[in-house]
């Protein structure tokens, strides 16, 4: 398991697999973040039908806005999955669980991090891209974020929205890797964003999540990164405050999502 820390250093890496579905779960405690990580195959998905019942209006609005039925399924996999998982923290019922957006930090408008509407509840941040969904759940604000390696053209493209120092590491890299270089300082700077409640709101170019070394700058300060192995794709996640005791990656079979 790859490795990144920030200042507070020491952190312990529990990863379990094939974790059951959970039904009841204690309150992270402070310094923990437990992430939950679902893998769905095209084929599995495109034949399973979830019960959408416990989605909001919104979410089945969304739902129903996808062109392709693929990218439909997988929104819906990744929201029932975040219900199912909240509602264990909160022994709520995944369809009783209530999302409101916190103030945007930017502009102090009512767009920002999204957040569960229930007294301690925890903070918590949502990510799906090609076949895998991420959750990171935890006692203070985080962020996560995973993505497929993208096409030569899009790291060509997006890398120029990068720190300097960043895009220095990812030109470096030899061509067959400059994608996975990307991807992974990509997923970095999209979850310390998240974690920050201001998503691409600010730009991407202010904060360095490369893999230092001489001359480059310090991360952000008060912040651990983490790396998490997901095979094909890429994901990290930064959690506010020492990361000091331990990070939980668990597996979730994409069966359970359809009992």
């Amino acid at each position: 398991m790859q490795l990144h820390l920030g200042p507070a250093g020491g952190l312990r890496p529990d990863h379990g697999f094939d974790a059951p579905w959970p039904q009841t779960l204690p309150a992270p405690a402070a310094g923990a973040l437990d992430l939950w990580l679902l893998h769905t195959p095209e084929p599995w998905l495109l034949a399973a039908s979830p019960d959408r019942s416990p989605l909001d209006e919104q979410e089945r609005g969304r739902a129903a806005s996808f062109v392709r039925p693929l990218d439909a399924a997988r929104y819906v996999a990744a929201h029932l999955m975040l219900r199912r998982v909240l509602g264990a923290y909160l022994d709520l019922p995944p369809g009783e669980v209530t999302f409101v957006r916190e103030e945007c930090p930017c502009c102090g408008e009512p767009h920002g991090r999204p957040a569960v509407s229930a007294p301690g509840a925890p903070h918590f941040s949502l990510s799906h891209g090609g076949d895998l969904a991420l959750v990171g759940v935890a006692a203070a604000p985080v962020g996560v974020d995973v993505e497929q390696l993208p096409a030569a053209h899009t790291v060509s493209d997006v890398s120029g929205a990068l720190h300097p120092a960043e895009r220095r590491e990812i030109m470096a890299a030899p061509e067959e890797r400059r994608a996975a270089v990307f991807t992974r300082l990509w997923v970095r700077k999209e979850s310390y964003l998240k974690g920050l409640g201001t998503g691409l709101g600010r730009s991407p170019d202010l904060d360095y999540l490369g893999n230092g070394g001489p001359g480059t700058p310090a991360w952000p300060a008060g912040w651990t990164i983490v790396d998490v192995p997901v095979g094909s794709g890429h994901a990290a996640a930064a959690v506010r405050g020492e990361l000091h005791s331990r990070y939980d990656v668990r597996r979730l079979n994409p069966e359970g999502l359809a009992a």
